[in-house]
């Protein structure tokens, strides 16, 4: 069993491996690396697959399975965020934390604390460090809970029934099933790199006008 490989994953473990995944996406700071969206899509690929292939799942499982995965993920990163805080979060020895707390940050001034819940559920890195840093920062219980059920159920539902709807509008899916997992693994990464693009242009900026300043 792969890890990052959605399809392996759900290979080996079905909807169990979509609750396991998100949880740990979403609530422990150790599931940035795991492909949550990949993840939800290619689980709604195989609910429209046939019920006699090997890898077909069922629609009615996965949802549940999903949501429950991502909410609950989500109250425990807050809590964990609340408990532990600013030594959870700052770590110098991890720069791409670093990066998605900063990037997490923006959002929640930005945006305000509701729109930014639930924003970050379609970010990669971001919604992983979120919830953490909601709690961290002290936002209630109730305002937290309220926009992290919302955020987290569009985001799980939204994203697998799309997969779900392509699936089924393309005939015998499973036959394209590793070039299409492989688009969507792809595409997962592009809110990444424009993440760590952004990112770097303050620092080249400032770089570059301290060597204007020395000069």
């Amino acid at each position: 069993m792969n890890l990052l490989n959605p399809h392996s994953l759900l290979a080996s473990l079905g909807a169990l491996g979509v609750f396991l995944v998100l949880f740990a996406e979403t609530g422990l700071l150790v599931g940035f690396f795991l492909p949550g969206d990949s993840l939800l899509f290619t689980a709604g690929l195989l609910c429209a697959t046939a019920s006699t292939s090997a890898a077909h799942l069922s629609l009615t499982t996965v949802l549940p399975a999903a949501v429950a995965g991502a909410l609950l993920g989500a109250q425990t990163g807050f809590w964990i965020g609340g408990t532990i805080g600013p030594r959870l979060l700052d770590r110098p020895d991890r720069p791409r934390l670093g990066q998605a707390v900063e990037r997490a940050r923006h959002a929640l001034d930005r945006y305000g604390t509701g729109k930014a819940l639930v924003l970050a559920r379609f970010i990669p890195l971001v919604r992983t460090v979120m919830n953490p840093l909601a709690g961290t920062v002290g936002v209630s219980t109730r305002t937290f809970t309220a926009w992290q059920v919302l955020g987290g159920t569009v985001w799980t539902i939204g994203v697998t029934v799309a997969g779900y709807l392509l699936g089924s509008s393309v005939p015998n899916v499973d036959h394209y099933l590793l070039p299409i997992v492989a688009v969507i693994v792809v595409l997962s990464l592009v809110p990444v790199l424009l993440e760590v693009r952004r990112a770097r242009r303050p620092a080249a900026a400032r770089s570059h006008s301290a060597d204007g300043t020395r000069t």
